[in-house]
């Protein structure tokens, strides 16, 4: 039977997703059970997002399956980068003594992160657009140093840090630890609009001069049930 013929169409063009990258990377300590200050990430080489659980448990009756019981599913992540924020710090055991002394092995500090991967397709390479997403209620396992002495083909140290999260509220949905932001879905103005605005606030805005001069804004990262006030929009 000719394709042609199918109501479903495969490999038309412009269809051919995929996503690559990693960038922009954020770090958003938690304080409180809010993420009120972001800094940059720096060197951030790769997240690879380890989701668990959600495991089946078979029940039988009348000897017959009678039902599936699925365990809850748990978010977890492992984070690679060639450095880190100096407010990673505390997420990472560290605690400095005085300036330039710091000691490990103390409390970890639970965070937020955010970082973006692009979207491509077979028209517009690796610009088709982007995904940014959003990570709650983290904290970092430790993580292994390998050291080396420097020869003729040297290597920067990699960090690398397993993530556990706890999930956090989110309004008509079960708590969720990870949320994701596809850019290709606001197609009307009103929609980008709301999604620039969306990065002014999870970015921060700088200083601006001029006539009418505006203070810097501090980047922040809002919980899952502002994210879906702040990217609504009305149809009217």
């Amino acid at each position: 039977m000719n394709e042609e013929t199918f109501n479903i169409k495969w490999d038309q063009t412009g269809d051919r997703l995929f996503e690559t990258g990693v960038e922009k990377g954020v770090l958003y300590p938690a304080e409180n059970g809010v993420y009120p200050k972001g800094v940059a990430w720096n060197g951030l080489t790769g997240v690879t997002e380890s989701p668990s659980g959600a495991e089946a448990t078979a029940l039988y009756a009348d000897n017959i399956k009678y039902l599936n019981l699925l365990s809850t599913e748990e978010f977890g992540a492992t984070v690679e980068a060639y450095t880190y924020p100096d407010e990673f710090a505390a997420c990472n055991g560290e605690k400095e003594l005085v300036p330039g002394v710091t000691v490990g092995q103390q409390k970890r500090s639970t965070f937020g992160m955010s970082y973006v991967t692009k979207i491509g397709n077979d028209v517009d390479a690796n610009d088709h657009g982007y995904k940014i997403h959003l990570i709650y209620g983290a904290l970092a396992a430790p993580s292994e140093k390998a050291y080396a002495t420097i020869n003729d083909s040297p290597e920067a140290i990699t960090f690398s840090w397993e993530l556990s999260t706890t999930p956090v509220k989110v309004d008509g949905g079960k708590p969720t630890a990870s949320l994701v932001i596809d850019s290709t879905k606001f197609t009307t103005q009103a929609q980008k609009d709301a999604l620039k605005a969306f990065e002014a606030i999870i970015y921060g805005k700088a200083a601006t001069t001029g006539e009418n001069p505006q203070p810097a804004v501090e980047a922040r990262l809002p919980l899952p049930n502002e994210v879906a006030e702040l990217l609504t929009v009305s149809n009217g």
